[in-house]
C-alpha cells in the first residue's frame, strides 16, 4: 500500500529492543513506501509503475529483530526517491540543471545504469523524471535524508561494537523473481560479503547453513555480493562485519499487484528463526571465529 507524503512520517525509524543482547543490527534501506507529494508530482509515473524499485515489505519481514535483541533501522521514503546504498554523490549531471559540483561522482558504474543516488529509473528501465532536477534541490534530498540515515546506521553500529567489542550488520533486501542467473533461475536467497571481505566467511557460511536447512535454495555473493552500504560499513580485521540478505520475491509477494502473498507468514516465522540462530550461534562462538580469522 502506497503512502503519500512524508510530511506527516518520519524518513524513517529505529525500532529498538527493550535490551540490546546480541552483537547485530538488521537494515532495510530500500523498503520505503512514503512517496512525497512534489515527487510524484514530478515524476511521469503513475503510483503503480514507480513502485518497481521497492524492496516490497522486508521491513516487516525482518520485524522481529528487535524481539531476538537487536534493533532494526528502516527506511520510509522510497529507493526511487533516494538511493542510500549508494555513496552519497553518485549523481548523473544530465539528470540536473544547474552548477554541478566537482565532487560528485558522475562515472561509476551504477550512475551509468541509471541507479545513482537520485535514481533516474525504476526497475524495468522506466524513467521516473519528466524534466531535470534543480541541482540544488537534489543536493538538498541528500542532506535530509541520505546523511541523517547513515549517521544513524552508524550511531547503532559504533553503540553495538562500543558494547559488544565486535558488531555484525545485516543488510536486507528483496530481488526479482523472474530474472535468471546463466540456465538457472535464481535462488531463494542470496548472501553477500563482497566476496569475503566485509565479513568473515564463517558468518556467510553460517547464515547459508541455516537457510539451507529451512529447506531454502541458497547463493553467496552471485549475482548479488553486496553494495555500498555491505562495503562501506563492512571492516572484519577491526571486528566489524557487514552481510547483505536478499530475498527472491517469489517467495511472499505478487510482484504485479505487490499485494502479500500466502507464503508471506511463514517466510516472517522462518526468517524469525533464522535471526535467532544465526544471532546465538554467531555470538556464542564469536571468539573462535575471530581467533580462526588471525
Amino acid at each position: 500500500m502506497i503512502e503519500d507524503s512524508l510530511s506527516d512520517h518520519r524518513p524513517f525509524e529505529i525500532r529498538l529492543p527493550a535490551e540490546q543482547t546480541v552483537p547485530f543490527v538488521f537494515n532495510s534501506p530500500h523498503s520505503g513506501r512514503v512517496y512525497p507529494d512534489e515527487f510524484l508530482s514530478a515524476s511521469r509515473l503513475d503510483r503503480h509503475s514507480i513502485r518497481r524499485s521497492e524492496d516490497y515489505y522486508v521491513d516487516q519481514l525482518f520485524d522481529a529483530a528487535p524481539q531476538i535483541g537487536a534493533p532494526l533501522l528502516a527506511a520510509h521514503f522510497p529507493r526511487a526517491f533516494i538511493d542510500v546504498n549508494r555513496e552519497p554523490y553518485e549523481l548523473d549531471p544530465r539528470m540536473f540543471e544547474g552548477r554541478v559540483p566537482s565532487f560528485i561522482n558522475a562515472n561509476s558504474m551504477r550512475v551509468a545504469g541509471g541507479l545513482g543516488t537520485i535514481p533516474r529509473l525504476v526497475a524495468e528501465n522506466m524513467e521516473i523524471y519528466g524534466q531535470r532536477m534543480n541541482m540544488e534541490d537534489g543536493l538538498e534530498r541528500i542532506d535530509r535524508f541520505y546523511r541523517p540515515y547513515h549517521d544513524r546506521l552508524r550511531g547503532l553500529l559504533v553503540k553495538t561494537h562500543s558494547r559488544f567489542g565486535y558488531g555484525v550488520l545485516v543488510d536486507c533486501h528483496s530481488m526479482p523473481a523472474n530474472a535468471q542467473t546463466g540456465s538457472r533461475e535464481r535462488p531463494d536467497f542470496v548472501i553477500g560479503d563482497r566476496y569475503g571481505t566485509s565479513a568473515t566467511e564463517a558468518l556467510s557460511r553460517l547464515a547459508v547453513s541455516i537457510l539451507q536447512d529451512l529447506g531454502y535454495t541458497v547463493s553467496r555473493n552471485k549475482p548479488y555480493a553486496g553494495g555500498f552500504i555491505t562495503e562501506h560499513y563492512g571492516r572484519p580485521a577491526r571486528g566489524l562485519h557487514a552481510m547483505q540478505i536478499e530475498i527472491n520475491r517469489g517467495l511472499y509477494v505478487n510482484e504485479q499487484s505487490f499485494e502479500k502473498t500466502g507464503g508471506f507468514a511463514a517466510l516472517c516465522s522462518d526468517l524469525t528463526h533464522f535471526m535467532s540462530l544465526l544471532t546465538e550461534y554467531f555470538s556464542s562462538n564469536y571468539s573462535d571465529v575471530a581467533l580462526a580469522a588471525e
